[in-house]
């Protein structure tokens, strides 16, 4: 692929003496984290964001910490946004102009897409516009088999002439898309290399290389998303490179990708479709870490900050992964609406995203109905409490009317509020309409915002067929631990740990990520079949592997800095979906992976059902340098060297009492600790206030906390964790749903193979 002017590839190197930086743009604060490899100093940075270009509030957070610390960087780990934004519309971001180049037959792919309908009883309802017009939507008379078998080569003047086409439309990337590529790519390698020749410094990108599996709508879909945002991406990440390096900032610059692993510069402009939702994985990346560090098997990840709140699982250390995402589209209860938008087929961390942040705005429909969301007062003109022109009641609003957050200010006091402020938006807007006082409207904003990040958790654990009450809940973001307990009450679950410096702890996740590169390839042939020959699938894994080893060792990473995992996409033939489940060596024990997770997710599981091997896919990581635990002591031992446990009172780090509003209690006198003088070994007894620079903690009445030896909050509930030993699992799901009784059917598929 040619990809123009971008910025330079940029190589892997280990960690060093200087700061290891990891930088998080959110919708409303962009934070950074830098951590000194040598010493284990940490530095914490909160900066509004600039939506209109979030490179400026990147460049800001910088400066910040080079005025602060007058220290080397030694990496810039980014997690971007800009692919989203592109679809969604951001001032200031244009699409491309681009075409596409497909197989005679093939020119409506994008046109006809699938059956599926985001409003399906909407007579009404118009699809998406494709991204790019019929007008430059171009054919070639060429043809491959499914089994990969050249039936008919494009011919060369043809090319030829397209090319001339092309260069007289302006078009600036094209998409190459040939029926059946997946199988055998080498049309789509000789047009690309002839259009590269008569069409230099344009964007030229074959399907092969960026989704090399079968369903011809989603693969074509992939590559001209992944087209049109390679110079947008390219022009963005060599923009922010350059005005580092005018800061004397020239360490190496990697980028977040959608799958929860990092990408050299090289690579994500290679491949950007792979970091479009790169942002949100990071926090899931932080909580799977810490996962394994204390020992969880289930996580649920939670992060709220101003704008969004974002749900995942954690499996034994890993985060669940979804293979599909339609940006651009609708979301609907956490949920991208499928059919809304336009599909990206790449390995994405399975999130749930739901508009319930601090900055989310609470209004009443037709005057009678109280809303909270979708809309968000972001960093600019901010809540009303902010007194930065913003007249809309927030979820931050009716926080401080309840008195969970400092009246005094936030950020140690580096952000003023007005209580007063608060508390008229609310009545205007909200109370006095509906006849009730400020305080009874803003616990129903808190109560209808923590519905929808419930709905959130659900989607991630019920609906993927696992119980939420066998699982902890780490939460973390600015806004996280002030509802995350109340969230927690909603659906059992007993635990919630609340990590330290939690404001900024998705930007964590940039700095323990490791490299990562998923590569597939389809197989399409019957279990059954491969069972008696698995040296089929031995021969691809052995090509993807060799193909892996190579762009890890471009980014500079050795074979002993290397590990790979291989997983099969396998279903009941017939199906029309996949389930993805470990391989290792065996197809049979893939196969019962495969039974014992339909079962989880649907409820049934087919003995004798013939299974098909789909596709075969690898994870190749690429393995850095972990900074030590920020608490670890001198002595090497890790956080357990801390002492434990510690008689110092808690009330050395009391800072006062107020009062604070909780529905069960009503006003009650709550003791206010800061979180920094809390030493592990500390218990509080709710109803407690626990202040830190980044965030606010509530424990509400009838839970307690206490401060474990790696410096977490550990929240808990007695009678919660009464309920989950009492508790019988949940079983019989129906996509999700409890059944009153097991199911003895599956779903139903179409006879057919999709």
């Amino acid at each position: 692929m040619e990809n123009g002017s971008g910025p330079s590839p940029s190589r892997a190197r280990p960690r060093s003496s200087g700061f290891t930086v990891g930088i998080d743009v959110g919708g409303t604060f962009t934070d950074l984290v830098a951590t000194e490899i040598s010493t284990g100093r940490t530095v914490l940075i909160k900066t509004p964001s600039t939506p209109r270009s979030p490179g400026d509030g990147v460049l800001t957070a910088v400066s910040r910490l080079l005025e602060e610390t007058r220290g080397a960087i030694d990496l810039v780990v980014h997690a971007s946004t800009v692919g989203t934004n592109l679809f969604l519309g951001q001032t200031g971001l244009e699409i491309p102009r681009g075409a596409l180049v497909t197989t005679t037959g093939f020119r409506d792919v994008l046109e006809i897409g699938r059956q599926k309908r985001s409003e399906l009883y909407n007579p009404f309802f118009e699809r998406s516009r494709p991204l790019i017009p019929r007008r430059l939507r171009f054919t070639l008379d060429e043809r491959m088999d499914c089994r990969g078998k050249a039936v008919k080569k494009p011919d060369p003047q043809q090319v030829a002439d397209l090319a001339d086409v092309l260069a007289e439309e302006g078009v600036e990337t094209v998409a190459v898309v040939f029926l059946h590529s997946y199988a055998n790519p080498e049309h789509e390698q000789l047009v690309c290399s002839l259009l590269n020749s008569y069409l230099p410094g344009r964007v030229i990108v074959a399907s092969s290389r960026v989704d090399c599996e079968y369903r011809e709508y989603e693969r074509t879909s992939t590559t001209v998303v992944n087209s049109l945002l390679v110079p947008v991406v390219s022009r963005y990440l060599g923009e922010l490179a350059d005005e580092l390096k005018k800061m004397s900032v020239d360490s190496p610059l990697y980028v977040m990708q959608s799958n929860g692993g990092l990408a050299s510069v090289a690579t994500a402009v290679d491949i950007p479709a792979a970091t479009i939702e790169s942002g949100p994985a990071t926090g899931v990346i932080a909580a799977a870490h810490l996962s394994r560090l204390l020992g969880y098997e289930r996580v649920l990840s939670f992060d709220m900050g101003g704008t969004t709140a974002k749900a995942g699982a954690v499996i034994g250390g890993a985060p669940q992964m979804v293979s599909e995402y339609e940006v651009g589209g609708a979301v609907h209860s956490g949920r991208a609406v499928k059919g809304s938008g336009y599909p990206v087929r790449y390995p994405f961390i399975d999130l749930a995203e739901v508009s319930g942040g601090g900055g989310t705005i609470a209004w009443l429909e037709d005057g009678s109905a109280l809303r909270v969301g979708p809309v968000s007062a972001g960093a600019d003109p901010g809540p009303a409490c902010y007194g930065t022109g913003g007249e809309n009641p927030t979820v931050t609003d009716a926080n401080l009317v309840l008195g969970r957050l400092n009246p005094g200010g936030l950020s140690g006091g580096e952000v003023s509020v007005y209580p007063h402020l608060a508390e008229q938006s609310i009545k205007n807007r909200i109370a006095s309409p509906l006849g009730l006082t400020a305080v009874q409207a803003a616990s129903g904003i808190c109560d209808i915002v923590n519905q929808h990040m419930m709905r959130a958790l659900r989607l991630v654990s019920i609906e993927r067929g696992f119980d939420p009450r066998q699982f902890v809940m780490v939460a973390f973001g600015g806004c996280g631990p002030m509802h995350a307990p109340f969230l927690a009450e909603g659906l059992s679950i007993p635990t919630v740990i609340v990590p330290p410096s939690s404001g900024v702890f998705s930007a964590f996740g940039l700095i323990l990520a490791d490299f990562r590169h998923d590569l597939v390839r389809s197989v399409m042939k019957p279990a059954g079949l491969l069972r008696q020959g698995e040296q089929l699938l031995e021969g691809l894994f052995a090509d993807l592997q060799r193909e892996a080893e190579g762009t890890l060792a471009r980014e500079g990473f050795s074979p002993e800095q290397t590990a790979f995992e291989q997983f099969l996409d396998l279903r009941y033939i017939g199906q029309s979906f996949e389930l993805t489940v470990p391989f290792t060596g065996r197809i049979a024990g893939s196969e019962k992976r495969f039974h014992n997770r339909h079962q989880e997710i649907y409820g049934y599981a087919s003995g004798t059902e013939p299974v098909e091997v789909v596709n075969v896919r690898l994870v190749a990581r690429g393995l850095t340098g972990k900074p030590k635990p920020q608490f670890q002591t001198e002595s090497g031992q890790g956080t357990t060297s801390l002492p434990f446990p510690v008689t110092s009172p808690p009330h050395d780090a009391l800072l006062g009492n107020r009062k604070v509003y909780f529905k069960q209690t009503g006003w009650a006198g709550t003791p206010v600790y800061r979180r920094e003088a809390l030493v592990p070994g500390n218990r509080l007894a709710g109803p407690a206030i626990i202040e830190q620079y980044d965030a606010t903690t509530v424990v509400p009445p009838g839970w307690d906390a206490e401060t474990d030896p790696s410096h977490n909050l550990r929240l808990t509930a007695e009678h919660l964790l009464q309920k989950q030993v009492n508790s019988e699992p949940l079983t019989g799901r129906i996509n999700g749903r409890r059944s009153a009784r097991p199911q003895t059917k599956g779903p139903k598929t179409d006879g057919k193979k999709k």
